[in-house]
């Protein structure tokens, strides 16, 4: 089982999230980690833990005092050794470094998006590259598991400028890359000011560039880039379509066959009224699930566990068999995959499996 923590709350302003508070205000922090911690309390039923991941929002920007107290609400999960992430800027402090090691995390990611000053400011960010550097070598002493999140397809910017970024991020040689499109959803800021979406040629271009420059590192999820054995195991979870906790406002979770969203509401959250959906998932939605997920995966869904788990030959299903004489997946080492030649375009293969028939 894993647990997913969000933390809403940020010091700057977010211009591509339309979710976070946008500004930083301790009373609502401090009320808002009390009804976590009586969220968790309500709702965690005891299960042995292994992984946990603390998300946002900005985590680290909590003050010292709130951060700890957001730590302390790790206790009460049952786990022993597990991968214990959070989130964090670059602006993250020795101190703050220090209070993580001591309750246990071991791995960071650290939203570094860009290095380049331009698309900075459209991110509302001003971290340097010397920042970066330090930071990466700070947590390398302290021995931390370290991700760097990289963003592309931000406006106007080139394929020169997305390759600075990733030379210098291959620089720090740290175990695990993940990077993102920028997509611009309606009602965020962003959209608002009229901004739009890169042109799709020139963001596949990007795509392939990104391949070709960690072409040393492991493509094991379309986003995700790691060196061998430092896989993120928790997104795994949600990619394998496992069962998982989700607290706090915003916050999705999987359990018990329900897959379920908190509100966005922070005051409905803070009365205690903390699922905004739920629904009890019928066979074919799971299965249809493992797929859309699976997917996602560079590795595919192994064959032959698909069929311990629902009794069910995915060789034998209609839109397998027509997907495979297409081309579009292939059989490699008893996994059923997206042929590479599609990855870009997973979504045209992945809707296919939206209401399935079997």
């Amino acid at each position: 089982m894993s647990i997913y923590m969000h933390i809403p709350f940020c010091k700057t302003i977010c211009s591509y999230c339309d979710f976070c508070k946008f500004y930083y205000n301790e009373k609502w922090v401090d009320n808002y980690l009390i009804a976590l911690e009586k969220e968790i309390k309500k709702r965690y039923k005891g299960e042995l833990i292994n992984t946990i991941y603390i998300g946002g929002g900005t985590p680290t920007s909590l003050n010292v005092k709130q951060l700890e107290k957001l730590l302390q609400l790790t206790k009460l999960f049952n786990f022993k050794e597990i991968e214990f992430t959070i989130e964090t800027n670059v602006d993250l402090s020795l101190e703050k470094i220090k209070l993580l090691k001591q309750y246990g995390v071991n791995r960071i990611s650290v939203g570094v998006q860009t290095v380049n000053s331009k698309h900075l400011r459209f991110l509302n960010r001003n971290h340097t590259k010397e920042q970066v550097i330090n930071l990466v070598n700070l947590l390398k002493q302290y021995d931390f598991n370290i991700n760097i999140d990289l963003m592309y397809g931000m406006p106007g910017q080139t394929l020169d400028e997305l390759e600075v970024d990733l030379d210098f991020v291959l620089s720090l040689d740290v175990n695990h890359i993940s990077t993102y499109s920028l997509i611009i959803e309606p009602h965020t800021k962003i959209y608002i000011d009229n901004v739009t979406n890169i042109d799709e040629d020139l963001d596949y271009q990007m795509y392939q560039l990104i391949n070709q420059k960690l072409n040393n590192y492991v493509h094991y999820e379309i986003s995700n880039y790691a060196k061998d054995g430092y896989y993120s195991k928790h997104n795994l979870v949600y990619w394998n379509n496992l069962e998982y906790y989700g607290f706090g406002i915003g916050a999705s979770g999987y359990i018990d066959g329900y897959r379920y969203d908190n509100t966005k509401s922070y005051q409905n959250y803070l009365n205690g009224n903390y699922i905004l959906e739920s629904h009890k998932l019928s066979k074919k939605e799971t299965i249809e699930n493992e797929f859309i997920l699976g997917f996602r995966k560079l590795v595919g869904i192994n064959i032959l566990k698909f069929k311990e788990k629902y009794n069910i030959d995915i060789l034998n299903i209609a839109i397998v068999k027509q997907l495979l004489k297409e081309g579009k997946l292939i059989i490699n080492d008893n996994h059923l995959k997206i042929n590479s030649k599609y990855i870009y375009v997973s979504n045209t293969i992945l809707v296919n499996f939206i209401d399935l028939d079997i």
